[in-house]
């Protein structure tokens, strides 16, 4: 059941949303007078002021100390929920087996925390592949439409491609994994 999962993948209110599709994170957006934001726009605040690195934190591969991701602790849970899962970092302990009370690693420099791992997160873009090679240069609003939406940011069952600043993520807008 999704609300067990839930209770058990992020345990409490000071603990990400999970288990939220795109029209549900729009509904939430709309709700509190904002929008979601756009894939640059995305990408500009999780950079927080850096320009070319990899990480909200610089080009330093993790090491447990800036965001949640698939460490020795994930991974028993990754295997369980699927036996092909064999990334999690084993030489890296980042204090959580899944999701992490929000705030729990350093913010980056516009203040902002958890713009790599522990939940991916929304944003109003549909997905293309090639939208960059064609999109304008300053403020690109993304494709007019498309069949998949974007996550950014990776999560705590990923590895560290996915926490990767330009790392792009194709999810169909009902999904609520």
């Amino acid at each position: 059941d999704r609300w067990n999962d839930v209770a058990k993948y992020s345990p409490g209110d000071d603990y990400p949303m999970i288990y939220v599709n795109w029209n549900d994170a729009v509904a939430y957006a709309e709700w509190a007078g904002k929008r979601l934001p756009t894939e640059a726009e995305w990408e500009y605040a999780a950079r927080g002021g850096l320009i070319g690195k990899r990480y909200p934190w610089g080009d330093k591969e993790p090491d447990g100390s800036q965001a949640n991701y698939a460490d020795k602790n994930a991974d028993q849970i990754l295997r369980e929920m699927d036996k092909t899962y064999t990334w999690a970092d084993m030489s890296v302990d980042d204090g959580y087996a899944m999701c992490a009370p929000v705030g729990s690693y350093p913010p980056n420099g516009y203040g902002l925390y958890d713009m790599a791992g522990n939940a991916y997160e929304w944003c109003q873009d549909w997905y293309d592949e090639n939208y960059y090679s064609v999109s304008p240069a300053k403020n690109p609003s993304g494709p007019s439409r498309g069949e998949k939406r974007v996550l950014r940011g990776g999560s705590w069952l990923n590895d560290t491609v996915a926490l990767r600043l330009a790392d792009r993520n194709p999810f169909y807008p009902h999904n609520r994994t």
